[in-house]
């Protein structure tokens, strides 16, 4: 499958409208299965921070098992559905409108399994701490130019850092499966 380069671009408010008119089609199609809202995550999410211009959205729900249910819905409606996620264990991952030009992410985690706690609580730590966050913006730009045609490596070099935020904020037992 073809895919994007990896490109940062400075951060723009028009995210949070992209954002919201997501979230709010989704809380329509998913609320048979959703347990909490829908939350913009990921590093569009923070204001100030560099990003690939990609929204980054969250959809916990009551049940991983429960919610394979809305697979064909959420396909129907233009999210491109990846089922050979090596994480299929705990989430759905989608995208739209296709890899090689994408603009939105979502995963489909139970809302009380860690992984949904750690993308939260990520996000919430680099809005709250300005050093955190320009270190991380560093690492970013610095990452991005040194794997520019690997999006899988770019994602798997900053595994490290963001483990190490996590740990110091209490969570220890990270799920993913580098890709």
């Amino acid at each position: 499958m073809s895919d994007e380069a990896v490109s940062l671009v400075d951060h723009d408010p028009a995210w949070a409208v992209q954002f919201a008119q997501q979230q709010s089609r989704l809380t329509v199609l998913l609320e048979p299965w959703l347990a909490k809202p829908i939350e913009h995550v990921g590093s569009t999410s923070v204001a100030g921070l560099r990003a690939k211009p990609i929204v980054d959205l969250l959809a916990p729900v009551t049940s991983l098992a429960f919610a394979q249910a809305a697979i064909p819905a959420l396909e129907q409606d233009g999210w491109l559905f990846w089922p050979d996620d090596p994480n299929r264990h705990y989430r759905l991952w989608f995208l739209r409108p296709r890899p090689t030009m994408r603009t939105h992410h979502l995963q489909v985690i139970a809302h009380d399994h860690v992984a949904a706690l750690a993308l939260i609580t990520f996000r919430d730590a680099l809005r709250d701490d300005p050093h955190l966050r320009q270190t991380y913006a560093s690492l970013k730009n610095s990452l991005a130019e040194r794997h520019q045609r690997d999006r899988n490596a770019y994602s798997n070099a900053k595994t490290d850092f963001v483990r190490s935020v996590l740990q110091s904020r209490g969570i220890n037992d990270l799920p993913r499966t580098p890709v």
